[in-house]
């Protein structure tokens, strides 16, 4: 069946390695994507919503850089939501709530459409090994299937074991067995790991609900979408979701299966997400807090399966049901399914290098939650990077690896094999110094002529984002050098509480105001003359008002990205002795010594290593 030898083998055909098998295919490599289950291609484990805080940020990356994750999302989408607006624009995060069978359906129909693709329905039991570099992968039915890199993506499967109250029993999801035998081969080869532990909430039937007695939560009225490419389109229509709270009495009632609970009782050891508690673990930490906000969420156009999102649990599904029962809303509630809690197999990240292979073997590349990092978009934006580095590799071209200073992606990757994880890693724009920089707007003009580079985005896209840059350098420029008409400017001023002026000046100064809003200068006669006559959209003039009111931080962040860069062109050779430096303090030599930096920039990011130990090696590189 598989006499011929692949490129690339994908291992998982989750969000991870969707994109990874994509890449890897569209980069014209010979993929194999090898699942447990092809029915399952892309499903959404958790909840049926794709990017947020942060997160919206990587999804726009991934599809700036010829992913999939952003078309999938617009084309599944049921409604769209730019969150956080009332701040400042590097905080602003878009994020849809999906379809879940369309999103799955979107993702199969999507990869069946890539030449170089193929799929096949089988186990991975084991790695085919030859020194020091992977050569393949052992199924459960004994097929040996040879390949030149191997990515591994296995999500929540290696050696998955699914908790409800004291109930457990093997499983990568529910419904679906666990994946054995991989860890055990990683362990022999040398490598570290460890468990985690995630969590997903009941769902429910929506017919048996009360919506009247909940807070509607609508779409935007001015909908938007992921991707920047014309494959996709805004939402039209929109389904709602709903909002409505716990109470002291539903806290009592969830407090009686504590006893019960694996994650009281001792059943759970491993460490779950700090940033998405279950409802048990947010009771018993905010013990002040009354009352705690459910957001009820529709899993698509048509089904009347809803996710009670906010109340992950793993207590007996009796107590879930009871509890749960006395929300507002939810008196006559009908379970489709009860919450629980899932423990897995990772592999600490700082095993890695920056483009995701693996230190210890070569060609052998991880990505996803085997990282241990939790959320769809992050596995899928490193599921992307190992698919193009795998590739890249093979042809002996250089590695594709992105600074802190151009993508989420690249914090992303250099926080797990720089400092590594004990939690599960999840994105926040505090996690990136250069959030100004990184915004969800720009992320075309960053990544997109990178991806051109790599031959995995056409040139079609290339032109798209070159008329958006110089665009939009030419509307700032005719904002600096045209002047308002003061009398036509004063009504508009004072109606936005701005102070009235009484002489004409540039239209740039008055933009600058945090009072203004670019949308709320377009009936100016200039400004009005200038767009129609350029015919410019949305994009373009987002980008311009962004350059006009926060100029100072990007001038700001750029510089200090710069000063980043130098310490990154400082390169620290393979296999330094660490040790022979005494002047080193020994938490440094140890750290550098495990975690094998590869720049100057890359070690003073070590948690641990002081700025005095940074300065002792920057002597020693002779710089």
């Amino acid at each position: 069946m598989f006499n011929n030898e692949y490129d690339v083998i994908v291992v998982g055909a989750g969000h991870a390695g969707s994109e990874a098998a994509a890449a890897a295919a569209n980069m014209g490599a010979s993929t194999l994507l090898i699942t447990m289950n092809l029915q399952t291609i892309g499903q959404m484990s958790c909840n049926p919503a794709m990017g947020g805080i942060a997160k919206g940020q990587i999804v726009r990356e991934i599809d700036a850089l010829g992913g999939l994750s952003g078309i999938v999302s617009d084309k599944s989408a049921i409604q769209f939501k730019m969150l956080n607006q009332s701040k400042g624009p590097a905080m602003w995060s878009p994020r849809t709530q999906n379809d879940r069978m369309r999103f799955a359906e979107e993702w199969r129909l999507q990869l069946e459409a890539i030449e170089h693709l193929d799929f096949y329905q089988d186990m991975v039991a084991g790695l085919l090994i030859d020194g020091d570099r992977i050569c393949g992968v052992r199924t459960s039915l004994g097929l040996e299937i040879k390949s030149r890199a191997v990515v591994l993506t296995n999500g929540t499967f290696l050696n998955g074991l699914i908790h409800i109250g004291d109930k457990q029993f093997g499983g990568g999801r529910a419904g679906e067995s666990a994946s054995v035998g991989i860890t055990g081969d990683l362990l022999n080869l040398g490598f570290e790991a460890g468990r985690m532990k995630t969590g997903t909430p009941p769902r429910v039937d929506g017919r048996s609900l009360d919506y009247s007695k909940m807070e509607p939560q609508p779409g935007d009225v001015r909908t938007s979408k992921f991707s920047y490419s014309n494959k996709t389109s805004a939402l039209k229509h929109q389904r709602d979701c709903h909002m409505t709270y716990t109470s002291p009495e539903v806290h009592d009632l969830l407090r009686e299966g504590f006893d019960r609970s694996p994650m009281f009782n001792g059943r759970i050891q491993s460490i779950g997400p700090r940033y998405c508690p279950s409802i048990e673990d947010k009771i018993n930490r905010f013990a002040d807090k009354e009352r705690h906000q459910i957001f009820v969420e529709p899993e698509g156009w048509d089904t009347v399966e809803v996710y009670v999102n906010g109340f992950s649990t793993s207590l007996p599904e009796d107590v879930q049901f009871k509890a749960l029962r006395s929300v507002v809303g939810f008196e006559n509630v009908k379970f489709f399914r009860p919450g629980y809690a899932i423990e897995y197999d990772y592999f600490p990240p700082t095993q890695l290098k920056h483009t995701l292979e693996t230190k210890l073997i070569s060609n052998l590349y991880f990505a996803g939650q085997i990282n241990g990092t939790t959320g769809y978009e992050e596995a899928a934006s490193q599921g992307l990077m190992a698919g193009i580095n795998a590739v890249r590799k093979l042809r002996e071209e250089d590695a594709f690896i992105l600074r802190r200073d151009e993508a989420y992606i690249g914090v992303l990757i250099d926080d797990l094999i720089t400092k590594g994880t004990e939690e599960p890693y999840r994105m926040f724009t505090s996690r990136a110094e250069y959030r100004t920089l990184l915004r969800q707007d720009n992320a075309d003009l960053r990544l997109t002529p990178r991806a051109v580079e790599l031959g995995i985005v056409s040139d079609e896209a290339l032109k798209r984002v070159e008329r958006k840059a110089a665009e939009s350098e030419k509307m700032i420029q005719f904002l600096r050098d045209t002047s308002y008409d003061f009398e036509e400017l004063n009504p508009i001023l004072k109606s936005k509480e701005s102070a009235v002026v009484d002489q004409n000046d540039k239209l740039f100064k008055i933009l600058a105001r945090p009072q203004m809003a670019l949308e709320d200068l377009l009936g100016l006669s200039p400004i009005a003359t200038y767009v129609a006559a350029n015919d410019l959209d949305e994009d373009i003039l987002e980008q311009v008002e962004v350059h006009v009111k926060y100029a100072g931080y990007i001038d700001k962040e750029i510089a200090n990205a710069d000063k980043l860069s130098r310490l990154e062109n400082v390169k620290i050779p393979d296999n330094y002795d660490f040790h022979k430096i005494k002047a080193l303090s020994y938490e440094a030599r140890e750290k550098f010594t495990s975690i094998r930096p590869v720049t100057i920039s890359q070690a003073s990011r070590i948690s641990g290593v002081k700025p005095s130990d940074i300065s002792i090696l920057l002597v020693h590189m002779g710089r």
